[in-house]
């Protein structure tokens, strides 16, 4: 008699613990939004401070941030493990824009997926959101022909030549130092390895004795050039044009070492790139309803920095990496 009067007790147990979250439970669940870099750089700590500014604004999303190493293989294993983890919406910076097709396909059908910073145009990917990076590259190129009046030879550097970024800033390189008396001696790679970029800008000083100037791609290219010329002691007589807003480069740029760089807006990559994932998932917006043209791209605007403008902005890149942890 115990146990059939016990029945009804267990069968609300089991009702209960079946029937799922809670209203609050429900009301509290945030959605899981995920940004993946390629490599790790002060630039995407900027990114991530826009990040985690949405996170804070909306209340309603959790920000996973992950930082690659520049391969492939790191962000399968990234982007694989968070949707274990439920993950919704993926913002990422692909490492190579033909050879992750399939994976970034793949991944698109099982979560809300853009690409930033750097595209992978044929993939299954929602929208691109970031720099148009031929026109940032032909103000780098500008850039290049102002500090060489007179031409003469250059060397590129850039991490991951197969990049969609990488393809296009060099594009936009070419197309801007073309009929100056600029000679491109070549774009040399170091697969997202700090040192190896150092080494490939002390080689090319030594290989290349009349090398007029040497051109860093990414954040961290700029600050192992600067390094190298030092170095050598060449301040002056090599000129550095870069990208990006690295600390080093923008203290730099205002020592006078460096003639000028062209900066993205990392920040607004990674607010905007949340606030787009957040609308697509947590609102249930069509592409369209959120923003997102047709062609898909979502261009956010560049500028250049010269001397007297890298402290100021360094401030400001201070203020954003401070407020991650505040």
């Amino acid at each position: 008699m115990r146990i059939l009067k016990s029945i009804p007790f267990l069968i609300s147990i089991l009702f209960v613990s079946c029937s799922g979250p809670t209203g609050t439970e429900s009301e509290n669940r945030k959605a899981k939004l995920s940004f993946i870099t390629n490599v790790s750089a002060d630039f995407w700590a900027y990114a991530e401070a826009g990040a985690r500014a949405a996170e804070r604004e909306f209340g309603d999303i959790e920000v996973l941030f992950r930082t690659g190493d520049g391969s492939t293989a790191k962000q399968k294993q990234i982007v694989d493990d968070l949707l274990v983890a439920g993950a919704e919406g993926i913002a990422i910076s692909p490492a190579s824009a033909k050879n992750q097709i399939r994976m970034i396909n793949e991944w698109s059908e099982d979560s809300t997926l853009i690409c930033v910073d750097s595209d992978s145009p044929d993939s299954d990917r929602i929208c691109y959101l970031g720099t148009d990076n031929i026109e940032a590259g032909r103000k780098c190129g500008e850039l290049v022909v102002e500090a060489l009046p007179n031409g003469g030879k250059i060397m590129v550097f850039v991490g991951i030549k197969d990049m969609q970024n990488a393809i296009e800033r060099f594009q936009g390189v070419k197309e801007a130092v073309a009929g100056h008396g600029i000679e491109i001696i070549d774009l040399r790679t170091d697969g997202g390895d700090v040192s190896k970029a150092r080494a490939n800008a002390e080689d090319t000083l030594t290989a290349h004795p009349d090398v007029a100037a040497l051109v860093g791609l990414w954040g961290y290219n700029p600050p192992a050039c600067l390094e190298a010329v030092r170095a050598a002691g060449l301040i002056g007589k090599v000129k550095i044009i870069a990208f990006d807003e690295s600390p080093k480069t923008l203290e730099g740029i205002d020592a006078g070492e460096i003639y000028g760089t062209v900066i993205q807006d990392p920040y607004t990559f990674g607010y905007d790139s949340m606030a787009l994932l957040r609308d697509l998932t947590v609102e249930g917006k069509s592409p369209s309803e959120a923003g997102i043209p047709d062609n898909g791209i979502i261009h956010v605007p560049t500028r250049v920095l010269r001397k007297g403008e890298g402290l100021a902005y360094k401030a400001q890149c201070d203020a954003w990496k401070a407020s991650i942890t505040n």
